[in-house]
C-alpha cells in the first residue's frame, strides 16, 4: 500500500504531539478526515494541482501572518504588520477598541491534552468576552464553516476540567475584500488566487467591468454555546481518522 509517511518518526511529527512519555494525534489531523466540499470545489477550479498547492501555501502563510499580529494585539503588544495583511490588521484593531477581549499570555497559544479520549492540540487563545470565559478560534476564510465547531468542540472537552467557568467558544473571522464601486462585488485574493462573488442572478454584475475599491478588512466573531453535540461528532471523526491510520497508529503503540 503507498504511504506518505518514510517512518514512525515522520508520521509522529506530521500527526501529533509527544507530550512526556506519550504521544497523542492532533486535533486538526482528526478533523481533517472529513469531506470538504468547498475545498475539492477550491482544487477542480484551479489551473493544475501544482498551482491549487502554490496557492495553499501562500495563503497558509498569509494565514499565519494575521494569526500572529492578532494575538499579539490581543496580548497588548505592538507587533511588526505585514503590508500584506495591513488591511486585515487595521480593521482587527478598530474591532478591538470596541469589543473587550480579555486574554492573557499563557492562555495564547496553549498547548491541550484529553487523556480520556487521547488527543492533542493547540488553542489560539482562552478568552472572557462579555463577561464569559471561552475558546477563542481565529480563522482566515472566506466564510465560517461547520467544520470548525468540531475542532473547538474537542478544546472544549480538553479544558472543561481544568477552568471551572469555561462556558462557550468563538470563531473570529478576518479577512481581507475588495468591493465593486461600480456593482458592489466582491474581489477576495488570497495566496495570489482571485475569486470574484457576484450575487445569483445579477446580470448587471456579471457583465460589469468591475472598477475595484482598496482592500479592506473584514471581521466576524460569532458564539457557539452549546459544544456537546459537536464532540460527538468529532470523536466520530476521530475513530474514523484512527481507522484510515491504523496500521501506522499500531507502529507507534496508540493502537
Amino acid at each position: 500500500m503507498f504511504s506518505e509517511y518514510k517512518n514512525i518518526e515522520e508520521f509522529k511529527e506530521a500527526n501529533g504531539y509527544t507530550i512526556g512519555d506519550a504521544w497523542y494525534p492532533r486535533v486538526t489531523k482528526i478533523v481533517g478526515i472529513k469531506s470538504k466540499p468547498a475545498l475539492y470545489r477550491y482544487y477542480g477550479e484551479a489551473k493544475s494541482y501544482k498551482a491549487a498547492q502554490e496557492a495553499t501555501e501562500q495563503s497558509a502563510k498569509e494565514g499565519t501572518l494575521i494569526h500572529e499580529a492578532v494575538e499579539g494585539l490581543l496580548l497588548g503588544k505592538n507587533p511588526n504588520i505585514d503590508p500584506l495583511i495591513a488591511p486585515a490588521i487595521k480593521s482587527f484593531q478598530e474591532f478591538f477598541e470596541k469589543n473587550i477581549i480579555k486574554t492573557t499570555p499563557e492562555l495564547v497559544e496553549r498547548r491541550i491534552v484529553n487523556s480520556d479520549h487521547r488527543y492533542a492540540g493547540t488553542v489560539d487563545a482562552i478568552a472572557i468576552i462579555d463577561n464569559k470565559m471561552g475558546v477563542l478560534d481565529i480563522k482566515t476564510s472566506q466564510a465560517i464553516y461547520r467544520d470548525y465547531n468540531l475542532q473547538t468542540s474537542a478544546y472544549m472537552d480538553a479544558l472543561k476540567n481544568e477552568f471551572e467557568n469555561l462556558e462557550t467558544r468563538w470563531i473570529l473571522r478576518i479577512d481581507q475584500i475588495q468591493k465593486c464601486i461600480r456593482c458592489g462585488a466582491r474581489r477576495r485574493v488570497k495566496g495570489g488566487r482571485e475569486k470574484i462573488t457576484t450575487e445569483w442572478g445579477n446580470m448587471h454584475m456579471w457583465k460589469c467591468a468591475h472598477e475595484w475599491g482598496p482592500l479592506y478588512g473584514e471581521i466576524d466573531l460569532q458564539e457557539f454555546p452549546s459544544w456537546q453535540n459537536d464532540f460527538e461528532a468529532f470523536l466520530g471523526a476521530k475513530r474514523l481518522w484512527e481507522w484510515e491510520n491504523e496500521d501506522w497508529l499500531k507502529k507507534v503503540g496508540y493502537l
